[in-house]
C-alpha cells in the first residue's frame, strides 16, 4: 500500500486568497502588478498535478535504491527516475518560476514558488533537494556575484540546466563555522585554487544536470581567524568557457557517500578539493555574510520541507484510518453493519490526526505569510516597508525552520502510530516519513542554534524591536475582532500568551546581562513559545475568516473544519506552552552547574 498524495489546493487557496490575501498584497508592489488569483491558481493546479504525477512515483524508488558513487570516476548515479523527472521539470520551466527575468525567470512571487516546493517535497523530499538548493546559491550570486560571474552563472541556474550546492561543513567543524581549514589561493588570472575537504553536502555530486555550480567557504591566505577571516567563492564542478560552453574538469571530487538514516535518494557527500579553481563571490572576509542569504533561503526551505512531509503523512494516516477496522468505540458501534468500527471513532487516533491537521494548515499559512514578506523585502519601491518586512522575515526565519520541524517529526511518528504495527513496516511508507523528517531537526543549523539565533540575535540583540512589532501587528489585529463574541475563544489564550512572552522575555534579558549562559538555557524553550504565538495568531486568523463566510452565507465545508481544527489547537495544542514556560522559571543551574553528573 504505497503512499498517496493529492496536492491541498483548496487550502492553498484558503491560506494565500482567503487568510492573508496574498495576491490583493502584492499587486501593490509594481513588479507584480500583473500577478493576479486565475494566474496564481493555474500554476499551483499545473505544480500540484506535477509533483503528484512525476515526482511522487520516485519516492520510494529513492528510498530503497539510494544513490551510487563510482569511487573511479567520482560520479554518483541518482535512483531510477530521479534524472527524467529532473528532465521533465527544466522542460516545463519551473526552475525559473520566481527567478529574475534578467537572466531568463518567470518573474513570479517567491511566495508561490514556497507553495510548489511545498508539494514537491510531499511528494519526494529527498528528489526536491536537488533543484531547491540550486535556489540558494543563486540568492547568493543574485545578490553578491560580480556582474562576469552572474551571466556566467545565473542564467544556467534559472534554467536548470545546471544545479547549486552550498559547501560550508567540514570534517572537523559543523555550525563553528570560523573552524574551517579550505584555503584558496590568489592565481595572476584574478581566479584562485581551492584545497580542502567538505563534508555533508546535499546534492554534491549527481547525474542529473550537466554541471554543479558549488558555492564554497574558504580562507585566504592573510585571513583573520575565526569567523572573520572566511571568504566565499564559486567553484564549478566543469568549468566554464568564455561562451559559456563547459570545459574541463575542475578537481573538486565526491570522494564518499554518508549512508543515512533518510533521504536516501539525495547525494549527501563527501567533496575533495584538489586545487580546485574557484572565483571570489563579494568581498574577501565577507563570505560568511555573503553566504547568510543562501542559509537563510535554505532555512525558510527545511521548514517547508517539514510541511510537506507533515501533509502527506496526514493525508495517508487519514485515509487508512477510515478503512482500518479495529474495536467498537467505548460509547457503542458507530459502524454496526461492520465487525468492528473504523479506527478513526476512537479518541488517541482523532488527537494524532487532529494534531498533524493543525500543524499541517498552520504550517501552510506561516510559510505562506512569509513568503509574502520575502516578496516585499525584495520588490517594495518603499524603503521603510522593505527594511520592515526584512526584519520581520529575519525574526520569524528560525521559527520557520525549527517550530515547523520540531512539528513535522511529531506529526509523522504520530501518523505513523496511526497505523499501528503497520507503520512500523516499509510497505505503507510511514516509517520513511519519519526517517526523512529526522534531518530537517539538524541540518541548516540545528534546532537549538536557531532557537540561540531568535533569543540570542533576533530579539535580545536588537533590545526586542523587531518583536515588539510583531507583537504590537498581533495586538493590533486582535483588537480589530474583539467585538466578535465568537472570537473570544481565540483572542484571549492569544492576548495572554503574547503578554507572558513579553514578561518572560524582559525576564531573561536582565537575567542574562549577569550571565550570557541563561539565553543558552533559555533559548530552545523560548522559540516553542515564540513559536506558539506565531501559530495561534495564524489560526486566530483562520478562523476569523472562516466565521465570517459562513456568516456570509458561504456553504463550504472548509470553513467548519477550519474552525473545529482552531479549536483542536487552541484547546490541545497551545496548552504545550505552560511546560516551557514553567521550565524557564527554573534556576539556570540546574544545566549549568552540574560538573559531577556530567564527568
Amino acid at each position: 500500500m504505497p503512499l498517496t498524495y493529492n496536492p491541498p489546493l483548496r487550502d492553498m487557496h484558503f491560506a494565500l486568497h482567503e487568510v492573508l490575501g496574498a495576491v490583493e498584497t502584492l499587486q501593490k508592489l509594481p513588479r507584480f502588478a500583473d500577478f493576479d488569483r486565475d494566474t496564481c491558481n493555474a500554476i499551483l493546479e499545473e505544480a500540484g498535478k506535477f509533483a503528484a504525477e512525476v515526482v511522487a512515483p520516485t519516492n520510494s524508488i529513492g528510498d530503497l535504491q539510494g544513490c551510487t558513487l563510482d569511487k573511479q570516476s567520482h560520479s554518483v548515479k541518482t535512483p531510477d527516475g530521479f534524472r527524467q523527472a529532473y528532465q521533465q521539470y527544466v522542460e516545463a520551466g519551473w526552475p525559473a518560476l520566481s527567478c529574475d527575468p534578467a537572466y531568463g525567470g518567470q518573474g513570479l512571487p517567491f511566495v508561490v514558488n514556497q507553495c510548489l516546493y511545498e508539494m514537491l517535497n510531499s511528494a519526494n523530499q529527498a528528489w526536491t533537494m536537488y533543484p531547491g538548493l540550486s535556489h540558494g546559491a543563486y540568492e547568493a550570486l543574485h545578490a553578491h556575484g560580480s556582474d562576469a560571474l552572474k551571466q556566467r552563472y545565473l542564467p544556467r541556474l534559472t534554467s536548470g540546466e545546471w544545479t547549486g550546492t552550498m559547501c560550508l561543513t567540514e570534517p572537523h567543524c559543523g555550525t563553528d563555522l570560523g573552524l574551517l581549514r579550505t584555503k584558496a589561493e590568489p592565481q595572476a588570472d584574478g581566479s584562485y585554487l581551492l584545497t580542502g575537504s567538505k563534508i555533508f553536502i546535499s546534492a554534491g555530486e549527481h547525474d542529473m544536470a550537466e554541471n554543479i555550480v558549488h558555492l564554497v567557504l574558504a580562507r585566504l591566505p592573510d585571513a583573520p581567524a575565526g569567523s572573520k577571516g572566511i571568504s566565499l567563492f564559486v567553484v564549478p564542478k566543469y568549468l566554464v568557457n568564455d561562451d559559456g560552453s563547459l570545459g574541463a574538469r575542475n578537481p573538486i571530487f565526491c570522494t564518499g557517500l554518508e549512508h543515512k538514516m533518510g533521504i536516501h535518494g539525495n547525494a549527501t557527500a563527501q567533496l575533495s578539493l584538489e586545487g580546485a579553481v574557484g572565483h571570489l563571490v563579494g568581498q574577501p572576509h565577507k563570505g560568511l555574510a555573503a553566504m547568510f542569504v543562501m542559509m537563510n533561503a535554505a532555512r525558510l526551505g527545511v521548514g517547508n520541507q517539514s510541511l510537506g512531509l507533515t501533509e502527506i503523512a496526514y493525508q495517508n494516516a487519514l485515509a487508512y484510518a477510515k478503512e482500518r477496522l479495529q474495536m467498537r468505540a467505548l460509547s457503542g458501534p458507530k459502524a454496526p453493519e461492520q465487525p468492528a468500527d473504523p479506527i478513526i471513532v476512537h479518541p488517541d487516533v482523532r488527537h494524532q490526526l487532529l494534531t498533524a491537521k493543525a500543524y499541517a494548515e498552520g504550517g501552510r499559512l506561516l510559510s505562506a505569510y512569509c513568503g509574502v514578506l520575502l516578496d516585499k523585502a525584495h520588490a517594495a519601491e518603499d524603503e521603510t516597508e522593505r527594511a520592515g518586512a526584512q526584519a520581520e522575515l529575519a525574526l520569524l526565519t528560525p521559527i520557520v525552520k525549527a517550530f515547523l520541524t520540531d512539528n513535522g517529526l511529531a506529526a509523522t511518528i504520530g501518523c505513523q502510530q496511526v497505523f499501528g504495527g503497520h507503520g512500523y513496516i516499509r510497505e505503507t511508507g510511514m516509517e520513511q516519513l519519519v526517517r526523512d523528517a529526522r534531518i530537517n531537526l539538524i541540518y541548516e543549523g540545528t534546532n537549538a542554534v536557531q532557537a540561540l539565533d531568535l533569543l540570542g540575535r533576533k530579539v535580545l540583540g536588537d533590545g526586542g524591536k523587531a518583536l515588539t512589532q510583531f507583537g504590537r501587528k498581533i495586538a493590533a489585529w486582535g483588537a480589530e475582532h474583539a467585538d466578535n463574541p465568537k472570537m473570544a475563544e481565540f483572542l484571549l489564550p492569544l492576548q495572554d500568551l503574547g503578554e507572558r512572552l513579553t514578561e518572560v522575555t524582559q525576564a531573561i534579558g536582565a537575567r542574562a546581562q549577569r550571565n550570557p549562559d541563561e539565553v543558552g538555557v533559555a533559548a530552545v524553550d523560548y522559540l516553542r513559545i515564540a513559536g506558539h504565538l506565531t501559530f495561534g495568531w495564524l489560526w486566530a486568523r483562520a478562523a476569523q475568516t472562516a466565521l465570517q463566510a459562513i456568516a456570509d452565507g458561504r456553504d463550504d465545508p472548509l470553513y467548519p473544519a477550519k474552525i473545529e481544527t482552531a479549536r483542536f489547537y487552541f484547546a490541545r495544542l497551545l496548552p504545550e506552552v505552560e511546560t516551557p514556560l514553567k521550565r524557564l522559571q527554573a534556576h539556570a543551574n540546574t544545566i549549568l552547574k552540574t560538573s559531577h553528573t556530567l564527568a
